[in-house]
């Protein structure tokens, strides 16, 4: 085998490579609408369904241009049913007349043939456009097997065809028209490009469109498509009007109708710009479903986000924690962007003189001055709009406290889980973890204290059985403020301890036991604290009592014995229930009341109340129909409001009767 060092003194001896293999004449240049056809994703971002839609919205967006810089009142789109498109505007037409540099061609053709060449490169033409990289029409003839072009301008009729990116012939005179003029386009997507089986969604045209209308409250957009394009199941209307003077403020009504929302009214206004244009939104803070944010530049959509969104996000969470300090609230002081605007169901629109996209499909604002423009004027408004409704103010400052608590949470859940990939679980050190592997048949019993954690870790089955002792009286989680619930220890343990997780990040196929069992005195006490483990369990892991994993142990208040007879009493009723079917009356009984479970020795801990054999157990079940009553009786009995109790107390005295106080 040849050494390292041969191969090196040999590397030059190599066989010498063709010098005609890669020469002047493999190096193409690609001219006209060619490279589109050759390399289609580069300028609509591929060539499946979203791709083809694309070509809808360039279409679309040159017209909305036309509204925006106020030259149009009128869109019209047509779906037919062969996937044929057309848009019609009243605007100014694009120009006809012979361009200056090709004298034997119109500036028509030009636009439509030529990539890089259209009126939007400065702001004669347009304050603020989204058509800006002279690509967008001639990109859509390019793809189109048939385009077809009409221009009404200065009371003439202009008409021009062509077949995949070339005209069929020169500009069509017409003749003279009266009471029109704008711009028509009509194409069909070129199937050599989409597929045999070209189809637009007429859902998702229809879409488009009525965003467009909800962007530019000043223009009209009148909707039409052909039945045979509407399956049985699609609920998008043959023919609509869209026109909304309320403008975001309509759009983000109809997207959260129903839904419930942290303030009555949603923040919403418009506002001029640094550089001459301006920007609006509309936000709310619903209180279900899920949270979104749509963005706009020059009514061109940007789902991937950008400056724009990153200004809002600051002015909102500047503002809410300027008025967090104005009123005192510290925590005020740990809300982040996402916690402000992640809750959010937000519409921002923006209108600026020369936007920078990410890409040709302009997903993506990076205009580095937007995000300052939109942040100084949103803030000022939303200070003003926090200052006008302090009662609304302080309601979203909780909503959005609350949502920081929870990320935080969530923060500390994942670095425990990061630590714990790398080494041995951690678990609370007072916890007698059980020795099965798996979930199987293992439960776990939330003992109070130490001594009757003592006993029943002396009665407990080893394999299968697990028991944490609590101390004392646990947090009452339905009235604690979040402090003390991210600060309580005991809850702490517990959460690890049962490994699942507790709020939005419980797991349930990582709950470590079959059967949670809550295991505490036969009396009052042991029953108050019985109610404010299942209060905590309903408020942080409802999930594990709708999957029936939580169970209530059933423990003896009373030893009964006479001569060799043993039995055990779960209460008074039960007592005397057995004294009077049980027992020899004429021989005296011996009645001995446990004063905890820490008091009774463990085999009769065991026999009583930890034997699967021989205990009972009570499963926490609340029905689908029962769980908002059963809400209400939790905020009522355990929540915040100190007369909802007495209310409860004063209605259900009079049933009460032989309290064990």
């Amino acid at each position: 085998m040849a050494s390292a060092t041969d191969l090196f003194e040999h590397a030059d001896k190599a066989p010498p490579r063709a010098t005609d293999d890669y020469s002047a004449k493999d190096i193409e240049v690609l001219e006209g609408l060619e490279p589109v056809r050759r390399r289609p994703a580069m300028y609509i971002g591929g060539t499946d369904e979203g791709g083809m839609h694309h070509l809808f919205a360039e279409v679309l967006d040159n017209a909305m241009d036309e509204a925006v810089a106020g030259h149009a009142t009128r869109i019209e789109v047509e779906l037919a049913a062969d996937a044929t498109i057309t848009v019609r505007d009243n605007g100014r037409g694009i120009p006809v007349d012979a361009h200056p540099r090709f004298k034997d061609r119109s500036a028509l053709e030009i636009i439509l043939t030529t990539l890089h060449a259209g009126g939007k490169f400065s702001d004669k033409v347009y304050h603020t456009a989204g058509g800006l990289h002279g690509v967008g029409v001639s990109v859509v003839n390019a793809l189109a097997d048939r385009l077809t072009v009409e221009v009404a301008r200065d009371r003439r009729l202009w008409r021009q065809s062509y077949v995949r990116g070339a005209p069929t012939g020169k500009l069509e005179d017409c003749g003279s028209v009266s009471n029109r003029r704008g711009t028509t386009v009509t194409f069909h997507p070129d199937p050599e490009i989409f597929g045999a089986t070209v189809a637009f969604s007429p859902k998702r045209l229809f879409r488009m469109a009525r965003s467009k209308a909800y962007l530019f409250r000043g223009v009209e957009i009148r909707w039409t498509c052909d039945p045979v394009c509407l399956g049985a199941k699609d609920d998008t209307p043959a023919e609509a009007t869209l026109h909304f003077p309320g403008g975001l403020a309509d759009f983000l009504a109809a997207s959260i109708e129903g839904r419930r929302t942290a303030t009555a009214l949603p923040f919403v206004g418009q506002g001029k710009l640094a550089d001459g244009g301006h920007v609006e939104w509309a936000i709310a803070w619903p209180l279900d479903g899920e949270p979104f944010l749509s963005s706009y530049c020059n009514t061109v959509p940007t789902p991937q986000g950008g400056t724009h969104e990153s200004g809002l996000k600051t002015a909102l969470t500047r503002g809410l924690k300027a008025f967090g300090e104005m009123v005192g609230n510290k925590r005020a002081a740990q809300i982040t962007g996402d916690d402000v605007a992640g809750g959010a169901s937000a519409m921002l629109s923006v209108f600026l003189r020369e936007p920078q996209f990410q890409g040709q499909i302009k997903e993506k604002l990076v205009t580095t001055a937007a995000a300052r423009m939109v942040e100084g004027t949103v803030k000022d408004h939303f200070d003003h709009w926090l200052s006008g409704d302090r009662e609304a103010a302080q309601g979203l400052l909780d909503l959005v406290i609350e949502r920081s608590d929870e990320r935080l949470r969530r923060r500390r859940e994942t670095e425990a889980a990061r630590k714990t990939a790398t080494r041995k679980l951690r678990l609370p050190g007072k916890l007698a973890d059980c020795s099965r592997g798996s979930r199987a048949d293992t439960e776990i019993f939330l003992v109070e204290g130490d001594s009757a954690g003592g006993s029943a870790k002396q009665a407990r089955k080893r394999e299968t059985q697990a028991v944490l002792p609590l101390r004392g009286k646990i947090l009452n989680v339905a009235s604690a403020s979040a402090d003390k619930l991210r600060g309580n220890q005991e809850l702490a343990d517990l959460v690890l301890a049962l490994g699942c997780g507790s709020g939005a990040r419980y797991d349930p196929d990582k709950l470590r036991y079959d059967r949670v069992i809550i295991m505490t005195d036969a009396d009052v006490d042991g029953a108050h604290i019985a109610a404010l483990l299942m209060t905590f369990f309903w408020r942080e892991m409802p999930k594990l009592i709708e999957d029936g994993h939580l169970f209530l142990a059933a423990p003896p208040l009373y030893r009964l014995a006479q001569g060799g007879k043993t039995l055990y009493a779960r209460d008074d009723a039960h007592r005397v229930e057995l004294l009077e079917g049980e027992f020899d009356g004429r021989k005296k009984v011996e009645i001995s009341r446990f004063k905890g479970l820490g008091e009774m020795p463990a085999a009769q801990l065991k026999a009583t109340t930890m034997d699967p054999e021989t205990r009972t157990l009570l499963r926490v079940d609340v029905p689908a129909d029962a769980r908002a009553d059963t809400e209400n009786r939790v905020e009522s009995l355990m929540g915040r409001k100190p007369e909802l109790r007495f209310a409860f107390i004063q209605e259900n005295a009079k049933f009460a009767d032989n309290l064990d106080v």
